[in-house]
Parts: C-alpha cells; structure tokens; sequence
C-alpha cells in the first residue's frame, strides 16, 4: 500500500441518532491507521458533500438505522456525480432490507455492511478496495 493514509469520512445523514455503530467503526478504521474524519450525527448531504470534497478523502462511510436511506443516497449520489467525486469509495451500514441491497447499489453505493458484520472486514474491505483503485489509476 502507498505511504499515503486512507482518508475515509463517517457519519449519518439525517436525523437519526443511533451513532453506537458508526463510531465503532470509525475506531476500527482509526485504529488500523486510517485518517478518519467522523462527522457526527444529523449532517445534510452538501455538509457530506463538502467534507468530502475538503477533505480529499478516498472513502466515505454512512450509517443508516431508521430508514431514509434510499432517498439519501439517491441525493447524496447525484451530488458526488455532479461534483466528479465518483473517485470516493461508498459504504453504507446499517438497517437496509435485503430487496434494497441491489438499489443503493445501483445507485453506485460499492457495499453495504448490515449490523454484526466483523470491524476486521469492513477494515480490510476499505484497504482492499482502496489499494485496487489506486492500482487503476495508475
């Protein structure tokens, strides 16, 4: 892997307030050596967007318990597209049905952690997926 951290932003859109799940993750992340920048609960999507755009960051991770996802992420999505921030690796946890699995991916979302999944594979999961468009790039 490059000298470079992997820059990933975390946090939640929107009004829910169980933040327990993002902020485990946010630690594992962190604790791999990651640069993690977490937002907190209750952001916008343009407070999403321009973090990600100041920030430089290589990935973005989002949490999702009390529904509004879908309609979220089809903002949120538009405006990476708009902003030519398609560069940034999308995750989504959190509550989200098995039949909305292949819509937030659809949508460019590039996977979703559902509640129980190992810290250690969503952590090599991000360095993997990091590495690989790196590599693409390049």
């Amino acid at each position: 892997m490059s000298n470079k951290k992997i820059k990933v932003i975390t946090g939640k859109i929107g009004t829910d307030g169980h933040y327990r799940g993002i902020e485990a993750v946010t630690r594992a992340l962190r604790d791999a050596g990651m640069e993690v920048v977490y937002l907190g609960a209750g952001r916008r999507v343009e407070e999403v967007i321009k973090a990600l755009s100041q920030e430089d960051a290589d990935v973005l991770g989002l949490s999702f318990l009390c529904g509004g996802h879908i309609q979220a992420m089809k903002r949120l999505m538009t405006r990476i597209k708009e902003e030519n921030l398609e560069h940034v690796l999308v995750l989504v946890g959190g509550i989200i049905y098995d039949d909305e699995i292949p819509e937030m991916k659809e949508l460019g979302v590039a996977e979703v952690f559902l509640p129980g999944a190992p810290l250690a594979h969503m952590v090599d999961y991000v360095s993997r997926e990091v590495e690989k468009r790196k590599k693409n790039k390049e």
